[in-house]
């Protein structure tokens, strides 16, 4: 595979992989600020507090938004780092409340994708480094 290839391919994955990411963060999200009832009942079976569906569906939308904004790279590490704090901290959730390995893994699995994101983004969407 020539150069141009390589980085036709990894555009493909990165984008593939971000837009996924976003449209998990997203749609969840508007779901948490929407308050959905079945939504609010799963987030009390983990011990949550209602309000917490509007600070996390506030912090998802944001985090989805950043990552898909060019440039702002400071943000961009903000977000994912977020991204990734949610999602292993659901996987947790699911595990301390018995929910069973899927409803485990099922974060996991989310977060590999914010992660290859993360690993494929371009250096315009990576935070600069000092000299």
């Amino acid at each position: 595979m020539n150069d141009s290839n390589h980085s036709r391919a990894k555009s493909i994955a990165y984008w593939t992989a971000t837009s996924v990411a976003a449209v998990a963060f997203a749609v969840p999200a508007a779901a948490n600020l929407a308050h959905i009832p079945h939504i609010a009942r799963d987030l009390a079976h983990l011990g949550y507090p209602p309000y917490f569906l509007t600070i996390l569906g506030s912090w998802k939308l944001l985090a989805a938004i950043a990552v898909l904004l060019p440039r702002l790279g400071r943000l961009k590490e903000w977000a994912y780092a977020g991204m990734i704090f949610d999602l292993t901290g659901a996987a947790f959730s699911r595990a301390a409340v018995r929910d069973g390995p899927l409803m485990v893994m099922i974060p996991l699995l989310i977060a590999g994708v914010v992660i290859a994101s993360w690993a494929l983004r371009p250096s315009g969407r990576m935070l600069e480094r000092a000299a």
